[in-house]
């Protein structure tokens, strides 16, 4: 596989108008002008955002022009995309502002923003907040109401009675736009943003007459479809700490250690088969999460911190040696009778919701001193002296 077909395959869920188009230009020695958005509505990249990241590197790698565009002008009219409920609040232009200050420094843990090739950093609130009445009323003629409509997110908005705003309605067209505006090649984004790249797409053929090309990326899920990175508020962040962020991937559930390898690492596809194979028949997955744990310490961090974390990880966890000098207390008088282990675990912040609870006892990561709890809801009594542990996490029991 040469570094085009790479490009072109691993880590990639779809390309438009087809692979087959995209590679004849690219093996013409044609560079392309690219770019993905970022929508500054957090504060922090997690490692979902890293599969797009790292392939905004590989283009960069093959000598394209990158933009790292952040979304401060899209931001201010809200993202529908994966929102079954209409926002309660949308924030201003100086929220989004201030939400992105350390975005740049987050993604150069991937992306080269100095040096040969330097990714360009772009604000489409420069442009989107500069549109007069005419130029917004040209965009939106060149888009039918049914086109839009048919989108299956409003469809299931429209048939489940849940509000609709226009300001949502209108979002497509907003990012179709910056396609235009910064007269790219080709648009770079999550297979959820499918619909709003291709509206930029159509934008581009019907005011430029030339085309722009799509590539989405996979969504980072485990097996139930269930996103990594950002699950029940649980960031993993780019920026977290080795020790923290380590513990993080290894509270992960072994369904994820095969996508994660794909999509964040360069391990190669037949050495992650192979990891495949061997979990299934009956291999410890706990050996391969540790594998990944460390790659992935090591590519936001260095090798240094990476092995520190791993070897933190095993002597205060694994191996169980907690300091109980160093655990938060809680009085026994906190618990309701007849409570469960997900009643407390979430109680006690342990956890961040009952989803959440229960995933954790799945893991067999909660044990009631040292001995593993492994029903979610088990009534569980506690007596002064006890230390009820969940993953990193304990707390101690007093009167």
């Amino acid at each position: 596989m040469d570094a085009i077909e790479h490009l072109l395959t691993r880590g990639v869920e779809a390309i438009y108008p087809s692979r087959e188009a995209l590679e004849k230009v690219l093996r013409s020695g044609k560079k392309l002008t690219l770019y993905q958005g970022f929508d500054p509505t957090g504060v922090q990249f997690h490692i979902g955002h890293a599969v797009g990241l790292r392939k905004l590197r590989q283009w960069q790698e093959l000598g394209h022009h990158v933009i790292f565009l952040i979304g401060d002008g899209t931001g201010q009219a809200g993202d529908p995309s994966g929102k079954t409920r209409a926002r309660e609040k949308f924030l201003t232009h100086e929220e989004l502002r201030s939400n992105a200050r350390d975005y740049v420094m987050q993604a150069a843990k991937l992306v080269h923003f100095e040096g040969p090739n330097a990714a360009e950093i772009k604000y489409n609130g420069d442009w989107l907040n500069k549109l007069q009445l005419r130029e917004i009323l040209d965009i939106a003629g060149r888009i039918s109401f049914q086109q839009m409509v048919e989108r299956d997110l409003y469809q299931e908005r429209i048939k489940s009675k849940e509000t609709l705003s226009l300001r949502e309605f209108f979002y497509p067209l907003l990012q179709g736009y910056d396609s235009v505006a910064m007269k790219v090649d080709l648009e770079l984004g999550g297979s959820d943003q499918t619909f709003n790249m291709l509206m930029g797409r159509q934008l581009v053929k019907s005011m430029q007459g030339r085309e722009k090309f799509v590539m989405t990326v996979p969504l980072l899920t485990d097996s139930k479809g269930v996103k990594i990175g950002k699950t029940e508020g649980n960031v993993i962040g780019l920026t977290d700490a080795p020790n923290d962020f380590y513990a993080k991937i290894m509270s992960l559930g072994d369904d994820a250690i095969v996508p994660c390898f794909t999509l964040l690492t360069d391990t190669p596809l037949e050495t992650i088969d192979d990891m495949k194979k061997r979990m299934s028949n009956g291999g410890n997955p706990m050996v391969y999460k540790k594998m990944l744990a460390l790659e992935l310490t090591k590519q936001f961090n260095n090798e240094k911190d990476a092995e520190k974390a791993q070897g933190e990880f095993e002597t205060r966890f694994q191996q169980g040696n907690l300091k109980e000098s160093d655990l938060p207390t809680v009085s026994l008088t906190s618990f309701a009778a007849n409570a469960t282990t997900v009643d407390h675990l979430t109680a006690l912040k342990l956890a961040q919701s009952n989803s959440d609870a229960r995933r954790l006892v799945e893991q067999k990561a909660v044990s009631l001193n040292g001995t593993l709890i492994d029903l979610p809801k088990k009534e569980v009594q506690f007596k002064p002296g006890d230390i009820f542990k969940a993953g990193r996490k304990a707390v101690k029991i007093t009167k």
